[in-house]
């Protein structure tokens, strides 16, 4: 890889992780009453699922586990960092499996991901709380997590598709 093309590769990163911090801030500051303690929108999973699409798997998991460990230390703290690496986790590698078969769009692949990210945080609170009971919320979560990543993966596959557009256009 020439100079030039490790430059555009670590300034797209970087717009990434930038782009995630700061959709996970906006999301931060939209009170949105949801009935299950801890849901959120998940805009920046946006980010993960164009990266998913854009760049490579390794990068995509960098920004993504960047942005849960910055995102945790500024807006967060170290049991949102913990529930965000479970959930991100279990999300990305489900993700990865499913883009890989091609047998799932790309608004598909972000719905599983989006569900894989509830069952994730939903399995670290059962072992943090040692509570199984906590498992009332899931099926409140599986609906959020398909509602969330169908949006996500619909803005996502426009995102991706004009990212790989100006790419071409570059080259």
């Amino acid at each position: 890889m020439n100079s030039r093309n490790r430059a555009v590769m670590v300034s797209r990163y970087g717009m990434l992780i930038a782009l995630a911090m700061v959709l996970s801030y906006v999301e931060a500051l939209i009170p949105v009453p949801f009935p299950v303690p801890g849901m959120k929108l998940g805009l920046a999973n946006l980010v993960t699922i164009v990266g998913l699409y854009t760049v490579s798997v390794p990068g995509t998991a960098a920004v993504a586990l960047l942005r849960i460990v910055l995102v945790g230390f500024t807006f967060g703290n170290m049991s949102s960092m913990l529930y965000g690496l479970a959930g991100g986790s279990v999300s990305l590698i489900l993700m990865v499996i499913l883009k890989k078969t091609g047998w799932f769009s790309q608004t598909g692949v972000s719905v599983v991901g989006g569900i894989g990210h509830n069952i994730g945080q939903l399995c670290i609170a059962v072992w943090v709380t040692k509570q199984p009971g906590v498992l009332v919320y899931l099926p409140a979560l599986l609906f959020a997590g398909t509602a969330a990543g169908g949006v996500i993966g619909i803005v996502g596959g426009l995102v991706a598709g004009r990212v790989r557009s100006i790419t071409k256009y570059y080259k």
